[in-house]
């Protein structure tokens, strides 16, 4: 065999770049250019009778010069150009020879390139005959697995004599990947490109091959569902002609259908359900959803309910003991226990527990509950922000389920389970809804009778659930939420039921944790005082159970060490528990002017606050300093609007608002405060600072003021009080409204400190400055003492 370069030279052409496109030599060719740049080469290469270079160009946008394989084009002649109303250009062209880019070059946004040329020509011998019948065979291979190669083709190609030509044909109708033909135009020595044209075949075949044999594998697979389908319908006909009754499955849906629900209306809707289910075909989608559908309404507890055994001295007993303290949280509930058993369960009024974290809310729920002999479940909204967590998703959707409060029936197991609805409060809402409005439904006692679950599509009766929810704060709870519900207050624990709680439930609990017993680890009342008053800052007892668990597990490690028992106490304390968390704040009896002790409410329950006045020259500003709110400012600005309205009878200057800067600070500024409440401890801390007369330190007081002196109520009162109790405070004044509230107050409290009642906030000044030592007082300070005494025995 012999191979000759017939001639070789170098010339200058426009360069049309097509995207996608390999153009082999040899054969006409019809091509559809619509970018610009294009256009404008071939209208030059009309103009001045050029020849062209088509250059395949592998993805839209790469620059030419990054890549090598870009370097091999056809040379065509330009026959017709027809310009098409669209704007692009038609052209038929005729490849004649491979060419090779040297350079590249830019004019008058024009391409153009350096192309150098070889062409080569193979002697007719022994190898051509033999390349030919290879390339030949391994196309007729190809052909079988494309039907859109015809017959025709095939003979075409075997009537091509040129070997260089049938190469070139062969690889433009066999390869299918642009590398492949890239590959088999780039190589100039004939050669060279028959074996890269025969290693292009073979694996075009290669892959073919395994395409067929997936599909084969797949048509197998959808041949035996049809073929399965096709069965199965034929059984069904013989069945029918048969007289047998239709599909066992299907026929136990329709019977427990029938069996478990009375509605007719649900039962022709759920029948129609299961008899679309006979009808679908094996492995389709739609029979998953009805399947899943069918099972979940079956699965749920139809017909079965728990019998109420409301037994009240069972249920006092109960709850006396889970829970200590709470008597007025227990005697309602008593009341609603009553009432549910006269009446049946008729219209059940919905309870809201309000309180705290860790005052016990959940666990009362869990008491009724028991008290009731019904089944407990929780369902907790806490971060819950769609609507369809409440009502469900429809069925239809991938992964749909019921709602939160279908499925807690169903897992409960019964139709009657007590539902808690817990931190109801932190529900949120979302572009999906508002789950508080799908709530008003289920706390309606006259529509939940007919809930719609979304999964479920039928009516479910809820009226035969007891719900309770529970709370932090109502702030967050919609309005008509509130009032679908009872709203029953848990306060804070006093020191006394904290004491006895943790004696008698959480330091059992945490011995059997540790495994411990009684006689291993023993701890005195006294160190349990300290841990409630030095460890813990709370209303509940969720820190003093962790307290519990520390000093459990210290003990552990102490009698695992050898130690025969281990026992605490005030002095020991220290070794079980790190250093104090709370500082206790203790009243002194000394007065002090311009500092006044108030009482607020935190949701950790009560504190006390030492509320500091002092009056320094200056312009008549007025500086709050502790992180208040804006009521609690109003509240100061009513203050000094009020003492201005009186400081002629109180003896003090009636232009100090002019010249005197007034300071009022409460402690602990990084905790926010606000709240009206507070008015009557800023009036008299700044009257004790104008006035220069002392404040007794063992009283304390509360109670907003308006702009007349009027003392009005406030809220909080049994939490307020506890606080200045445990801080050592004697005399606690409130206002008179109030009065009807002291059944709150905690007993001990009542027992210890003196109550007064104030109506005005000279009451409160009656009781709170000291006014003994007029006679030895100062010329200024008696004038004043004198004065603010007559103002106060005048206000009688």
């Amino acid at each position: 065999m012999s191979i000759e370069v017939e001639k070789i030279f170098k010339k200058t052409l426009p360069v049309i770049v097509l995207q996608g496109q390999v153009i082999f030599p040899g054969g006409p060719l019809t091509l559809e250019l619509s970018q610009a740049d294009a256009i404008e080469n071939c209208l030059w290469a009309d103009e001045h009778d050029s020849e062209l270079f088509l250059l395949g160009q592998k993805e839209a946008g790469q620059p030419l010069e990054e890549t090598s394989s870009f370097c091999v084009g056809t040379i065509a002649v330009m026959n017709q150009m027809i310009k098409l109303p669209d704007g692009n250009l038609r052209i038929s062209a005729e490849g004649f020879s491979r060419g090779k880019v040297v350079d590249y070059i830019k004019s008058d946004k024009k391409l153009f390139a350096d192309i150098m040329v070889k062409n080569y020509f193979v002697e007719s011998d022994q190898f051509e005959t033999g390349a030919r019948h290879r390339i030949l065979s391994l196309f007729e291979e190809i052909c079988l697995f494309i039907p859109r190669v015809s017959r025709e083709m095939v003979e075409g190609m075997k009537g091509i004599d040129d070997l260089i030509y049938l190469m070139d044909s062969v690889a433009n109708n066999a390869l299918f990947r642009f590398d492949d033909k890239m590959a088999v135009l780039s190589e100039f020595d004939p050669v060279k490109r028959y074996n890269v044209l025969i290693d292009a075949l073979e694996r075009e075949i290669f892959n073919l091959k395994t395409e067929s044999e997936l599909h084969k594998k797949v048509r197998v697979n959808v041949d035996q569902g049809q073929r399965e389908y096709y069965l199965k319908e034929q059984l069904k006909v013989i069945q029918d002609e048969l007289g047998y009754e239709e599909d066992d499955e299907i026929n136990e849906y329709i019977t427990k259908i029938k069996e478990l629900i009375d509605d007719e209306k649900t039962q022709e809707k759920l029948i129609k359900e299961a008899n679309k289910l006979a009808k679908i075909p094996f492995g389709a989608a739609e029979g998953t959803v009805i399947h899943n559908y069918l099972d979940t309404i079956l699965e749920y507890p139809w017909k079965k309910q728990t019998i109420d055994t409301i037994d009240l001295k069972k249920a006092k007993k109960i709850l006396d003991a889970d829970h200590e303290g709470i008597v007025k949280v227990k005697e309602r509930i008593l009341e609603y226990l009553a009432v549910k058993k006269l009446n049946g369960g008729k219209n059940s009024q919905i309870l809201c527990l309000v309180g705290a974290p860790g005052v016990g809310k959940t666990s009362v729920a869990s008491s009724i509950a028991r008290a009731m002999g019904r089944k407990f479940v929780r369902v907790s909204l806490g971060g819950v922000r769609d609507e369809a967590e409440i009502r469900g998703h429809r069925k239809t959707y991938l992964g749909s389920m019921p709602g939160r409060i279908v499925a807690a029936i169903i897992e409960a197991g019964v139709e009657n389970p007590l539902i808690l609805l817990d931190e109801i409060d932190k529900l949120t809402m979302d572009v999906h809804g508002d789950p508080s409005s799908a709530l008003l439904e289920v706390l309606d006692g006259e529509q939940n009778k007919n809930f719609r679950d979304h999964f479920m599509e039928i009516p479910i009766d809820l009226s035969k659930c007891i719900f309770i929810a529970t709370a932090n704060t109502l702030e967050t709870v919609q309005r008509p939420l509130i009032d679908r519900m009872e709203i029953i207050e848990m306060n804070a624990y006093t020191r006394e039921e904290k004491l006895s709680i943790a004696k008698k439930h959480l330091f059992p609990k945490q011995l059997e944790r540790a495994g411990l017993h009684k006689g291993q680890l023993k701890i005195t009342d006294q160190a349990i005082m300290t841990i409630i008053d030095t460890y813990t800052a709370e209303a509940g007892v969720r820190g003093l159970d962790r307290c519990m668990a520390a000093i459990c597990r210290k003990g552990a490690v102490k009698l695992l060490e050898g130690a025969e028992k281990v026992g605490i106490n005030q002095r020991t304390l220290k070794d079980f528990l790190d250093e104090p968390l709370v500082t206790n704040k203790k009243v002194t009896a000394k007065g002090r002017v311009g500092i006044v002790n108030g009482m607020a409410y935190t949701q950790t329950g009560g504190d006390l606050l030492e509320v500091e006045a002092i009056a320094l020259p200056g312009t008549g500003r007025v500086m709050l300093t502790g992180s208040l709110g804006d009521v609690m400012k109003e509240s100061a600005n009513i203050a000094i609007s009020y003492i201005r309205s009186i400081a002629k009878e109180l003896g003090i200057r009636e232009s100090f608002y002019r010249d005197t800067d007034i300071h009022v600070h409460f402690p602990e500024g990084a905790v926010p405060k606000d709240g009206p409440s507070a008015g009557v401890t800023m009036i008299t801390a700044i009257v004790s600072q104008l006035t220069g007369c002392a404040v007794r330190g063992d009283i304390a007081m509360t109670g907003e003021v308006s702009l007349t002196g009027k003392v009005l109520p406030i809220g909080g009162l049994r939490e307020k009080t506890m606080a200045a109790y445990q801080a050592g405070v004697t005399k606690i004044m409130i206002p008179k409204e109030n009065e009807n509230a002291m059944s709150q107050v905690a007993d001990t409290v009542k027992e210890h400190v003196e109550f007064v009642f104030c109506d005005h906030i000279a009451d409160v000044l009656r009781h709170a400055i000291i006014l003994e030592g007029i006679e030895d007082a100062e010329p200024v300070k008696r004038k004043r003492m004198v004065a603010l005494s007559q103002f106060v025995r005048n206000r009688i």
